[in-house]
């Protein structure tokens, strides 16, 4: 009995699709292990650290290679994609005076490329931990900066500027402070927290000035504060100001001198500034 040519035709076109099925199959196998065997290479190969000279820093005066990779810990030679960029970057923001960090790896030529912004120290400090005071510095952002951090690291300026009481929570008060102490009097020499948070400020222009708590009214406060030390200096000329209180922003009180013998007033001079 001869076959129907329409289910012959049919038997051969699935036969034809199983042959294509199985070469595809192979041609995969071939290629998986074609690039497996390449990447493999490339990796322990071809992608990979064999030297310093293969770590690049850039955006930084103050840090080197030897310290990014003193700091990262890093050893040669090294599969370049066994390193985790955003833990060398933790590594270094902790280790090194850097304000901020990016770390990448770069393929072609392989090398790590390490990009920071430095952090400057603009003022000493000091802090209390369990082991007892601790002296170190303050960057413009607030944040401590220990000695360590800070070795053979030159600021711009001389540090005139102290900063007592300092404590994690205290940042964003002091980085708000700090970008505005050239408005804050002439010379200012001190700012510090008492440990019940209240903040203190001491400048050559207007002595000792209480700010209160570093509450929401601490902005305007700041404000008043700008306000006096532009109008002060003329309306007491001749007088040395002692303190300022702006715990109440809408009622500054000021502190002067005792007024010299045979004077109608005597004893400590208490007077509130009023703003025009």
């Amino acid at each position: 009995m001869t076959a129907v040519p329409g289910a012959e035709r049919r038997r051969q076109l699935r036969q034809q699709r199983r042959q294509e099925r199985l070469r595809n199959f192979w041609r995969l196998v071939v290629f998986s292990t074609i690039a497996g065997g390449a990447g493999y290479a490339l990796l322990h190969f071809g992608w990979v650290l064999n030297g310093p000279q293969q770590v690049e820093v850039v955006g930084s005066r103050q840090v080197g290679r030897e310290q990014v990779i003193q700091a990262a810990r890093l050893r040669f030679p090294t599969p370049l994609l066994s390193l985790q960029p955003r833990q060398i970057a933790t590594e270094l923001g902790a280790a090194l005076p850097v304000e901020q960090v990016q770390v990448s790896r770069l393929m072609a030529p392989p090398r790590l490329r390490v990009a920071v912004v430095d952090r400057e120290a603009v003022a000493r400090a000091q802090r209390l931990t369990g082991k007892g005071p601790e002296s170190g510095f303050v960057d413009r952002l607030g944040n401590w900066m220990s000695n360590r951090q800070t070795e053979g690291v030159a600021a711009s300026r001389p540090l005139t500027l102290t900063v007592l009481g300092w404590q994690p929570r205290h940042r964003s008060v002091l980085a708000l402070v700090l970008e505005q102490r050239n408005q804050l009097g002439t010379n200012l020499q001190e700012i510090r927290f008492d440990p019940n948070g209240s903040l203190w400020l001491r400048s050559a222009s207007l002595g000792l000035v209480r700010l209160g708590p570093p509450d929401s009214q601490l902005p305007r406060r700041l404000a008043v504060l700008e306000h006096l030390s532009k109008e002060l200096p003329e309306r007491v000329k001749g007088q040395r100001v002692q303190s300022i209180d702006l715990s109440d922003p809408d009622q500054p009180e000021l502190g002067l001198p005792v007024p010299p013998k045979g004077s109608k007033a005597s004893g400590p001079v208490a007077a509130t500034a009023n703003r025009d």
